[in-house]
């Protein structure tokens, strides 16, 4: 492992703790509330779980997130800077936060104290899993001894490829959050619909298909895979879930009797992104080529 540079992001990444800790990645925690009450959302989920954060959603419980601040990036970059390492930092989209334009100016703020160093910070235009599995595949990079330009450059050429795609309940947490800009009408959650999202070129979330109930909407998700993915059988994908264990169980299962792909990580969407999609959203995410329409 190359431990002349370090790996950044926040906690929408929604990786699992061992991967974090596997390939020795700084993920940045981040702050919500709900029912009133702060927390600080960290990959371990020291202070709320991610099962007590969905059932407290589902209670009816409102929860609000808040963006990285320009003092915790200072915080976290300066402690690498000042160790005397370089820093790749992979922001959760710009077409959905202002989180990466933040960590951009305090990284041209910190530069000017340590002119030496370096910092890159890359856009991934993607969400929760779809950003985590950049953040993985970067540090895996690391891991097999890649120096920090030929990750660098490998994040930069790549990250479009990275598809992902998802399923939600319903609209409303999305629509609540503001992080749909132009959607249908409500969806009707008596009929089961379910619809699919994905990103466009600019990392805003687009409505793609509505499908009816889970069964259909994994097949949806399976379907992308064949008909985008690249070398899928050579991949691991990743598999997300919001408080759905058994969706995301079944999907893995699906992918690997049917000899689809090589292996499948499933992780917990925590409750940042889960604040914004609401429990039982499922998602699929592996690389494609020309994947952002």
């Amino acid at each position: 492992m190359d431990n002349s540079y370090v790996i950044v992001s926040g906690a929408t990444l929604d990786l699992p703790r061992s991967v974090i800790e596997e390939y020795e990645l700084e993920v940045i925690p981040m702050n919500f509330s709900i029912g009133g009450k702060e927390y600080i959302y960290h990959p371990d989920e020291r202070e709320i779980t991610c099962k007590e954060f969905y059932e407290k959603l589902r209670a009816g419980e409102d929860s609000v997130t808040s963006q990285i601040t320009p003092l915790v990036f200072k915080e976290v970059f300066g402690r690498y800077l000042k160790e005397g390492k370089d820093i790749l930092y992979i922001a959760f989209s710009s077409g959905l936060s202002g989180t990466y334009n933040s960590g951009r100016l305090m990284a041209e703020e910190l530069l000017e104290e340590y002119p030496e160093r370096k910092i890159v910070c890359i856009d991934s235009l993607c969400a929760s899993v779809g950003e985590g599995f950049l953040v993985y595949l970067a540090g895996k990079l690391r891991k097999e001894g890649k120096s920090f330009e030929e990750t660098v450059e490998w994040v930069r050429e790549n990250h479009t490829r990275v598809c992902h795609w998802f399923a939600v309940d319903d609209l409303n947490h999305l629509k609540r959050g503001g992080r749909l800009n132009s959607i249908e009408a409500i969806v009707g959650t008596a009929l089961k619909i379910k619809p699919v999202l994905s990103v466009d070129r600019e990392g805003k979330l687009t409505v793609i298909a509505k499908v009816r109930g889970t069964k259909k909407g994994m097949e949806y998700l399976r379907e992308r895979l064949i008909n985008d993915g690249v070398n899928v059988k050579e991949q691991t994908v990743m598999v997300g879930h919001a408080d759905a264990p058994e969706v995301a169980e079944q999907l893995k299962e699906q992918l690997l009797s049917e000899g689809l792909v090589k292996e499948v990580i499933i992780s917990n969407i925590g409750p940042i992104i889960g604040t914004h999609v609401g429990g039982g959203m499922f998602a699929l995410v592996f690389l494609g080529e020309n994947y952002k329409f």
